[in-house]
């Protein structure tokens, strides 16, 4: 059976191709990842993380046009799939359950407290 569930990183990651849509390629998810998180990313890290949200069917890819920028290459652009989005909500709601149980943040998000 496949693991179904996402890891701090892997949400982090589905968010930002989510967010990116048609720039969803390693090199622009690393970027935005260090640019949302303030947090260094290898495009290692973020390859690793691509593959198994693939493997998990969370994400599909297809390449996209060469470019000139890239010497003629060719980018894989990844997108969420429907069980990748349902796992996504999934993962918010949980999240969210919890920071309600959680007594100390009775916050007003209206007025800040």
């Amino acid at each position: 059976m496949k693991e179904t569930k996402l890891g701090e990183f892997e949400e982090v990651i589905l968010l930002l191709v989510g967010i990116l849509k048609e720039e969803a390629y390693t090199l622009r998810i690393a970027e935005e990842f260090e640019s949302q998180t303030k947090r260094l990313v290898s495009i290692g890290a973020v390859h690793s993380a691509l593959n198994r949200l693939s493997e998990k069917g969370f994400l599909e890819s297809e390449m996209g046009e060469a470019t000139a920028e890239r010497g003629g290459r060719r980018k894989r652009i990844f997108k969420i799939t429907a069980v990748g989005e349902r796992t996504l909500a999934e993962a918010r709601n949980f999240r969210m359950s919890l920071w309600d149980q959680y007594p100390g943040f009775a916050v007003d998000f209206v007025s800040g407290f």
